[in-house]
């Protein structure tokens, strides 16, 4: 569901792991020997040569073409090794490799000093004075000898001198099997665009060390956590005495309980024993003590609760030394609180990645065969927004169907999206509490892509308590900051399954919904004067006829008195509005066409006062209660003469008067303003007096 490597031809697994050099008489039977074994009994797949094979002075066929066909290259320098032309032949050929396709090389030295090696000094240059005698003739082989030992000596090894050879093979190991883990290729033909996040995430796996270790995947639904962690489970599981994928931890726990997934984890680990409990602190028992000296890979896939990582892991003495834990939930905040090693956070898809898996998808290849569906296969992915699950699910659905198919499919998803998508998302949205919910719908239907520190305090004039609640949303994955921390922002997906949750309260009256944004619900609504009093948001906009002024009528948000926001971005006309929301906390009007409010509004509640370039002339007469206020921004307004009394404003933060040509008095309980952080009164040239 994320990734092919970025060549376009699926790479076939070497077919060896690691292939060892060195000085057999120096080292074959212990050192490099147990080397070996350890490798071998890791199932790390290891090629050794043959004491059999005809010792000479060339590089057997056998020998090179068991270099070519593995991973990586482990040289045992010894004593004796520059002595023995036969092992000078193979850092030849492993240097070759590598240089040529990207062959990893990993030293050893070996009671030998790596300085030696790389001066040729010592040993190394007696070993190279015999040599010189022996190929008088044949000075190109020494040269290339010389080179490549010198070559090999400068990278970064292990050097073993009066050590234990014990610990010393263990850290060789761990360090080889993590690095071996980050170079196995991706075998799935239709993993497109992993390279990258499996290279990340392996970085904070970092199964080198000789620690316990759980990280946690997260981010929204259809990006792929479960992918990516099924992909490390296949390549990493060599590396551990046992393993456990639980997947969709979630919705088995809720089915099944917690003891079934306790006994299902004991039973991957161990399969040759039967486990007998039936409650989760007789499961919490058991596992710690059967697993606390195996070295275990465990994948707990979509977690939602932290009574999960509680049953199934507990704490990180229940398992062996060198044991890895791989979480994947939607849940930041989880992760934090239970105290993780890491968090891993996928992206989203680059363009290029997604077109490649959509094709994949859609053309059974990763190129579009014909040019009539170049640009939909576009459309298509720009909807997606980089969703691996989005890509798939649309890619199959539009497999074999023809041009005209494809036009309707497309048509149809802007009005109806897919439901696999949107309820795959809705996962996180159920999850949360009612007034997490009502923010997470207002962002949706409102505020996508607004200021985060207008958003901030709308909402907290809602009593949404915002603070804790965007930081639930974000943990979430169902919004995030904008680089700059100063914009919300939501995935266009999220953004469409939030506004199809309002919908779905009631699918053929908008009248009888709580937020309306779409221009042709709302004009219905307008028209037919059919809302009700359930109304809590609205988006009045007239964008399919912009240059066409929208009439209102006096009573058209009089039966809307629960309205907390109203947003009005396109040019309107009415000749008197006899009614507005004292609910309102919201109150943004661009170019609003009357001299003054309604004379029964009573902006208790208005935490947000946005009325730029409109005709007002005085807000209202007499003092309002304003104790809500915090930002009015009346930017342009050509007939405004003066400010209301802001003797119960005390908390507005930001009073923006640019461009009030006319504007003339300040009213004096501006001074009451303990608050005030910006005030905007550039170009209010007739502003008579302002101390």
């Amino acid at each position: 569901m994320l990734s092919l490597p970025s060549t376009s031809s699926p790479i076939s697994r070497k077919k060896f792991d690691v292939f060892l050099s060195f000085r057999g008489e120096d080292t074959r039977k212990n050192f490099t020997g147990y080397l070996y074994d350890a490798l071998k009994s890791s199932g790390i797949v290891t090629f050794r040569d043959d004491p059999k094979l005809d010792a000479g002075e060339e590089i057997a066929p056998e020998l090179s073409k068991a270099i070519q066909q593995s991973w990586c290259s482990v040289i045992i320098f010894s004593k004796t090794y520059a002595f023995s032309g036969w092992c000078l032949e193979e850092p030849s050929e492993i240097v070759q490799q590598k240089n040529a396709n990207g062959h990893k090389v990993f030293p050893i030295f070996y009671q030998v000093d790596p300085s030696d090696l790389r001066n040729q000094k010592e040993k190394v240059e007696e070993a190279f004075a015999k040599h010189e005698v022996r190929y008088k003739e044949d000075k190109d082989k020494n040269q290339k000898w010389r080179n490549a030992l010198a070559e090999v000596a400068k990278i970064k090894g292990w050097h073993l001198h009066n050590g234990n050879e014990s610990e010393f093979i263990g850290d060789i190991f761990r360090k080889i099997s993590a690095k071996l883990c980050e170079t196995y290729p991706i075998v799935h033909d239709e993993l497109v665009g992993i390279s990258l996040p499996l290279k990340e995430l392996y970085s904070k796996i970092n199964i080198g060390e000789d620690d316990v270790r759980i990280i946690g995947i997260c981010r929204m639904g259809c990006i792929g956590k479960t992918t990516l962690a099924r992909v490390v489970y296949t390549q990493m599981s060599p590396h551990f005495e046992g393993k456990s994928f639980l997947a969709d931890i979630r919705e088995v726990s809720n089915k099944c309980g917690l003891v079934s997934l306790q006994k299902q984890l004991l039973s991957q680990i161990l399969p040759n024993e039967c486990f007998n409990f039936f409650n989760v602190h007789e499961g919490n028992a058991i596992i710690s003590r059967r697993l606390c000296s195996e070295k275990v890979l465990v994948v707990l896939d979509d977690v939602d609760n932290v009574q999960h990582l509680k049953c199934l892991v507990g704490r990180r003495d229940w398992f062996g030394l060198g044991s890895r834990i791989i979480v994947t939930t939607r849940d930041e905040h989880l992760l934090r609180s239970y105290g993780v090693d890491g968090v891993y956070k996928p992206k989203t898809m680059n363009p290029d990645d997604a077109l490649r898996l959509f094709n994949l998808k859609a053309f059974h290849s990763d190129t579009v065969p014909k040019d009539d569906f170049i640009e939909l296969s576009e459309h298509v992915v720009c909807y997606a927004g980089g969703l691996p699950l989005a890509l798939e699910v649309l890619g199959s659905f539009l497999c074999e169907r023809d041009i005209v198919q494809w036009r309707s499919a497309i048509e149809r998803l802007k009005e109806d999206s897919n439901k696999e998508i949107l309820n795959t998302l809705r996962i996180s949205f159920d999850g949360l509490e009612e007034k997490e919910k009502n923010i997470f719908l207002d962002i949706a239907c409102f505020f996508n892509g607004e200021k985060r520190d207008l958003v901030m305090k709308v909402l907290d004039g809602c009593e949404f308590f915002p603070d804790i609640g965007i930081d639930i949303l974000i943990k979430n994955s169902l919004i995030k900051v904008s680089d700059d921390n100063q914009h919300l922002r939501m995935h266009a997906l999220l953004q469409e399954m939030g506004r199809k949750i309002v919908e779905e309260k009631c699918v053929d009256e908008p009248g009888k919904r709580c937020r309306l944004w779409k221009e042709k619900d709302v004009h219905l609504v307008l028209t037919k004067n059919t809302a009700t009093k359930v109304f809590e948001g609205m988006i009045i906009d007239n964008k399919r006829e912009s240059s066409k002024m929208l009439n209102l009528c006096a009573d058209t948000f009089s039966k809307m008195k629960n309205l907390r926001l109203l947003k009005v971005l396109c040019q309107t006309n009415c000749d008197d509005l006899k009614y507005l929301s004292n609910e309102l906390r919201l109150l943004y009007w661009t170019g609003y066409p009357l001299r003054c409010l309604p004379s029964s509004f009573q902006p208790n509640n208005l935490v947000a006062l946005l009325l730029p370039y409109s005709h007002i002339k005085q807000l209202w007469k007499g003092n309002r209660p304003l104790y809500k206020l915090k930002i009015m921004n009346l930017k342009g307004c050509q007939n405004l003469i003066k400010t209301p009394n802001f003797t119960t404003a005390s908390n507005l933060e930001v009073l923006i008067l640019e461009g009030c040509a006319k504007f003339v008095d300040i009213h004096p309980s501006i001074g009451v303003l303990k608050s005030l952080k910006l005030l905007n009164l550039r170009d209010c040239k007739s502003l008579r007096v302002f101390r």
